[in-house]
C-alpha cells in the first residue's frame, strides 16, 4: 500500500492526516523538535522517518522523504492485517444448517435427525446459481428450525456426490426417517417454489415406523435420484 502526497517545502508541518481505503494515518511533528533524521541529513535526499498509525487493524510501516525541486514528496508503506471475512456458503447459516464433509458425517447426521425432514444441499463453492440461491434457503431453514439442512461441498466430497447421481448444481436430497430417500432434484433461484412445495408434502406429522434409514442403508455405491433426473446445469 502507498499514498503519496506533495507538499512546499517552504511549509513547516504540524500535523498531517490523511486516509486510504482501509488505512487512517497520522504523521506529527513540531517546529521545535524536528526529526532525528532531519537534523543528520539536511538536504531531505531519501529521508527514512518511522511511522505511527491508528486504524482497526494492526499493521506496520514506515515515512519515506524525496525532494524534487521545490516540493516535498514522501509516500507511506504500510502492511495491514484484515479480519478474514465468511465465505458466501457460511454466512447466515443457522443452528439448523450442518456443513457435511465426509460420507460418515452425512450418515452420523442421518442418524441423529431421526424422524425429522433433512435436506441435503449438494453445492460447488465456484457455483453461481448456488451463490445465488443460498440466501433464500438460510431463511427457508430460518423458518424451518425443525428441518436439519446439511450442506455437502461437491469438491470436497467428488466421490461420495458421483455415488449418489449429483451431476448438476445446486441439486437436493429429502430425507425422513424410517422413509429414508424421498425425493432428490436439482433447483436454481428461480425455481425455489420446488423446494417450498417439497417442504409442504414431506414435513407433515406421522407416526415413525422403524427405525431411521440412512444412506448407508440404501448402499451408497448404487443407490440413484429415484425421482427427477437431471439433464443439465441449471
Amino acid at each position: 500500500m502507498a499514498d503519496v502526497i506533495r507538499l512546499s517545502s517552504s511549509l513547516l508541518i504540524h500535523s498531517l492526516r490523511f486516509s486510504s481505503p482501509s488505512l487512517l494515518t497520522s504523521f506529527a511533528s513540531t517546529s521545535n523538535s524536528p526529526p532525528p533524521c532531519l537534523s543528520t541529513n539536511r538536504n531531505l535526499d531519501n529521508i527514512i522517518y518511522p511511522l505511527s498509525y491508528s486504524s482497526s487493524s494492526s499493521g506496520l510501516g514506515r515515512l519515506a522523504f524525496t525532494t524534487r525541486g521545490q516540493s516535498l514528496t514522501f509516500k507511506v508503506h504500510a502492511t495491514v492485517d484484515k479480519t478474514e471475512q465468511p465465505k458466501w456458503w457460511e454466512r447466515n447459516a443457522g443452528p439448523n444448517m450442518i456443513d457435511i464433509h465426509s460420507t460418515q458425517e452425512l450418515l452420523n447426521a442421518l442418524s441423529q435427525a431421526g424422524d425429522r425432514l433433512v435436506i441435503v444441499e449438494f453445492y460447488g463453492t465456484w457455483c453461481a446459481s448456488c451463490r445465488a440461491l443460498f440466501p433464500k434457503l438460510c431463511k427457508t431453514a430460518e423458518e424451518h428450525p425443525e428441518i436439519v439442512f446439511l450442506k455437502v461441498n461437491f469438491d470436497e466430497n467428488k466421490p461420495m456426490c458421483k455415488s449418489l447421481n449429483v451431476k448438476v448444481l445446486p441439486y437436493f436430497h429429502f430425507y425422513r426417517g424410517a422413509d429414508g430417500q424421498l425425493e432428490s432434484f436439482s433447483c436454481s433461484l428461480a425455481k425455489f417454489q420446488k423446494i417450498k412445495d417439497a417442504i409442504e408434502m414431506h414435513n407433515t406429522a406421522r407416526c415413525s415406523i422403524g427405525p431411521p434409514k440412512g444412506v448407508g442403508d440404501l448402499n451408497l455405491e448404487s443407490v440413484s435420484a429415484p425421482i427427477d433426473k437431471p439433464t443439465g446445469s441449471t
